[in-house]
């Protein structure tokens, strides 16, 4: 009852605020934030690499569609959004939009006509590019991206969403930064990883969390709950920054292979950020992945020492890790074997240790550790039931090749066993996370059925 109150309460707030702004605020675009020369072209290859960096491909690919002709299904606390064809085709794309055009959707989220787009655009994050970049990229897109005839599913929310004018009052709520990028000068590798994480790869989309009118509560750096956590389609995005952020236990260099790689001596990446690593981040330079994982590291102090360059290309061997003192008696436990043990002991032993070790500390750059690992332990179950079930995929990249399959449990384990195995490891080697139920499973399972 008290969470229905609190969506009236809200829906009446922002249609006073739409009214508002409807009456009083016009729809305009925003200024360019520096005047570029008349004759400015881009370096070769700059707008292909603000693309990879902005993470276009991600939304708007549809699985097994043409890149970036659009289809793929978005979902939001609205509703499902369909991303759109971004392609030059003139009919089903932007072929027809001028730069100015496509400047107001990144910066100000307007396509042609005033027609407000939903937020599932990042341009909160967007608008704080540089204009050479924003340039740059207009250019590849319209000369180099192959036009594709493609017309997507139109996105159809129910009432009161789908009346787009309230966007209006939503983004005179949510749009309290100006365009353009301010650095927080404390060295130039730093600024650089502030501009990639603030501007194009709008990181704060996913791991800041969401004020009561769902705009990301945090944006830059001077932001107390910048990249604080959040939730994403049921998935956690970790904190990055703060005591409760598990890339703290990390140095420099392992946060930056993890973006180059999807993979480190801790864990790897899947999910969204699997996405991530596979359609933007490994495309980035060594340089630009040091560089964004120093600003992460230095928000809460030191970064320590920062690497002038990552791992080499290829395989690596490296030997299990030995368990820590917080994982002493789970490895005993598991180790002894005892007929009595747990069911969710048992269970992990038959299915999961000769990967992830009695340890819980896997393989480096392999199996993931378990102790401390944010998708094991993260308010949201649904992201460690959906592994165990229909198992997990690390993206190949340039520096590590091999994609790596975890098998699913789904027709091996039952509603019951999944939920014992995913509480044993929630609660194993120190980790403090609440139990699972077999009716969690039961949801999660459904849910997989349909997709």
């Amino acid at each position: 009852m008290k969470t229905f109150l609190k969506v009236i309460a809200t829906l009446v707030v922002l249609g006073v605020v739409a009214l508002l702004a409807f009456i009083f605020v016009p729809v305009q675009r925003s200024a360019p934030t520096e005047q570029l020369a008349a004759d400015w072209q881009p370096q070769p290859g700059q707008g292909e690499y603000v693309l990879n960096a902005s993470d276009c491909v991600a939304c708007h690919t549809a699985d097994g569609g043409a890149p970036l002709a659009g289809g793929r299904p978005i979902e939001s606390p609205m509703g499902t959004i369909w991303s759109t064809n971004i392609t030059p085709d003139p009919e089903t794309g932007i072929g027809n939009w001028s730069y100015d055009d496509f400047r107001a959707a990144l910066v100000d989220g307007l396509a042609p006509g005033g027609r407000h787009l939903y937020p599932a655009m990042p341009y909160e994050n967007y608008r704080l590019m540089k204009e050479e970049d924003i340039r740059a990229l207009y250019a590849y897109m319209m000369a180099e991206v192959p036009a594709v005839k493609n017309a997507v599913q139109e996105t159809s929310l129910d009432f009161p969403f789908n009346m787009r004018f309230g966007i209006r009052a939503w983004n005179w709520l949510a749009l309290t930064h100006a365009p353009g990028f301010t650095p927080a000068g404390s060295s130039e590798i730093a600024d650089r990883g502030q501009y990639l994480v603030e501007g194009p790869g709008h990181c704060a989309a996913c791991h800041s969390p969401r004020s009561p009118f769902m705009a990301q509560d945090g944006v830059t750096v001077a932001d107390d709950h910048f990249l604080a956590g959040g939730v994403v389609g049921g998935w956690n995005a970790p904190a990055l920054r703060g005591a409760a952020s598990e890339i703290g236990k990390w140095s420099t260099g392992d946060l930056a292979a993890y973006l180059a790689t999807g993979r480190n001596s801790h864990s790897t990446a899947n999910g969204e950020m699997g996405l991530v690593v596979e359609h933007s981040l490994q495309h980035l330079t060594d340089a630009d992945n040091i560089a964004i994982a120093a600003f992460l590291k230095g928000i809460d102090g030191d970064a320590g020492e920062v690497p002038q360059t990552l791992a080499a290309a290829g395989p690596t061997a490296m030997p299990p890790a030995e368990a820590d003192a917080a994982g002493a008696d789970t490895t005993a436990m598991l180790t002894e074997a005892s007929p009595d043990m747990p069911l969710g002991a048992r269970l992990y032993l038959d299915n999961c240790s000769g990967c992830h070790f009695v340890t819980g500390k896997g393989a480096p750059e392999i199996f993931p550790e378990l102790a401390g690992n944010s998708l094991v332990t993260g308010s949201e179950t649904t992201p460690l039931i959906s592994v165990i079930l229909n198992g997990a995929e690390v993206p190949s990249s340039a520096k590590r090749p091999m994609v790596l399959r975890m098998q699913g449990y789904g027709k091996r384990l039952s509603d019951s066993e999944v939920a014992e195995l995913a509480t044993f490891v929630r609660t194993a080697w120190g980790n403090d996370a609440g139990a699972v139920t077999a009716a969690d499973v039961a949801a999660v399972r459904k849910a997989s059925a349909t997709h």
